[in-house]
């Protein structure tokens, strides 16, 4: 039976956090955000803001498995960019999580916007299954609801593949590699779009 999938609500963005910080373990590029070893309780920090930012923008735009195994966090049509209120409001966390990697990590982020595609799209910021539930259709029973969702409103979607070896994962629900960009730190992502059916 697949995974019951659900929107979060503001009890879950712990649990959220805690599957996302242990899904991005291994992740290459939050290596580089926050080093190595990863300080998880700062990744989890990290995570809860981005989460809870998401969550208190609409709702829908976090999801949960029922035993919070995976989790995703989008961004609506037009809203990738985080508003500059929700930066001023959260900078003092987000200064935490970082520490002193906070204007090395804002480069990547700028290399990021400046691929971010402009037309309107759902983007799917994090998706992620804890490890030790991998393997058993966490990823693809969070990721087909909001595929439905694009194919109904007839727009696309977008994603950053940190991983070379996730792209066939998202190629099985129609994203397509439309650029591979080195960020700093030298790491590579992939850039992969989703066009409507």
């Amino acid at each position: 039976m697949p995974p019951t999938v659900r929107d979060a609500t503001a009890a879950d963005l712990h649990t959220v956090a805690t599957t996302l910080t242990r899904a991005f373990d291994d992740d290459p590029v939050f290596q580089v955000l926050f080093g190595t070893p990863m300080p998880s309780a700062r990744v989890e920090q990290f995570f809860a803001i981005a989460a809870g930012i998401a969550q208190r923008r609409r709702e829908g735009l976090v999801q949960v498995t029922a035993g919070g195994e995976g989790a995703t966090v989008w961004a609506p049509p037009g809203q990738w960019k985080m508003p500059a209120s929700d930066i001023v409001r959260h900078a003092p966390g987000m200064v935490r999580s970082f520490r002193g990697r906070m204007f090395a990590n804002l480069k990547v982020l700028n290399v990021l916007e400046a691929h971010h595609p402009e037309e309107p799209h759902w983007y799917l910021e994090f998706i992620g299954t804890d490890p030790a539930h991998q393997g058993k259709g966490i990823g693809s029973a969070l990721l087909q609801p909001m595929v439905d969702r694009c194919d109904e409103e007839g727009i696309g979607a977008y994603l950053e593949s940190s991983k070379e070896a996730n792209i066939p994962f998202y190629a099985r629900f129609g994203f397509e590699v439309t650029e591979r960009i080195t960020l700093p730190g030298d790491v590579d992502e992939w850039l992969m779009w989703r066009s409507p059916r």
